[in-house]
């Protein structure tokens, strides 16, 4: 197996986990709090919101502060 193919595989798996728990700990209370259909609606819709908000928080600590800190760590 290549590095590549190592790569793609822990990648996924991160994904898939990162799904699970997502659903596990934030949709399914979000849902399960409310009795009507389009507050349900409302609060998964928010809670994709703030998903998708720390995940993009996430990819931007990766994209700026880890090169800097790579770059000042093995100077």
């Amino acid at each position: 197996m290549s590095r590549t193919t190592i790569i793609y595989l822990v990648v996924g798996a991160c994904a898939v986990l990162g799904f699970s728990v997502w659903v596990a700990m934030i949709l399914v209370p979000a849902w399960t709090a409310y009795s009507r259909l389009w507050e349900r609606l409302v609060a998964a819709a928010l809670s994709l919101y703030v998903g998708v908000t720390m995940a993009a928080g996430g990819v931007l600590l990766g994209v700026f502060v880890v090169p800097w800190a790579w770059d000042r760590l093995h100077s």
